[in-house]
């Protein structure tokens, strides 16, 4: 079983701004805040989502229109061999019939009225993401 423990540390909570993508929004305060390590919530709305389906070692773009709530998208954030940070994140939207849509949040996703992100930071935590070239995927790594 792989497996790291963490205490947690720092709550922020931050607003995202009208026209800004949620995607790089939650990456850009982690990287303020220099959080290396940790998980996140995210509720608001949205302009318009583009959601990924992994399928066949990549992502599948949604292109799903707005307006949409976004009914909750959850996370975390951790960090590549070379330092980049790596936001990871799923979400659920739902439109104007209450109809939900969810999926891999990518980047093309711009905020509407608002979005209230609370970001916690697991400071204990190395967790750091190598690409597994089977998946094409960055996965977690728990060896020290």
């Amino acid at each position: 079983m792989s497996l790291v423990e963490s205490k947690v540390g720092r709550t922020i909570f931050a607003r995202l701004d009208e026209n800004e993508d949620a995607l790089a929004a939650i990456k850009q305060r982690a990287e303020q805040n220099k959080i290396g390590a940790g998980f996140f919530f995210l509720i608001g709305t949205l302009k318009r989502a583009v959601l990924g389906f992994y399928k066949d070692r990549n992502y599948k773009p949604i292109a799903i229109g707005g307006p949409l709530e976004i009914v909750c998208c959850a996370g975390n954030v951790s960090q590549k061999e070379d330092g980049e940070l790596v936001v990871h994140a799923h979400i659920a939207v739902a439109n104007e019939q209450g109809v939900a849509f969810g999926g891999h949040l990518l980047q093309g996703c711009p905020i509407d009225v608002t979005g209230e992100l609370v970001l916690v930071e697991t400071p204990d935590a190395n967790l750091r993401r190598v690409f597994k070239e089977k998946l094409n995927l960055y996965l977690w790594s728990f060896e020290a």
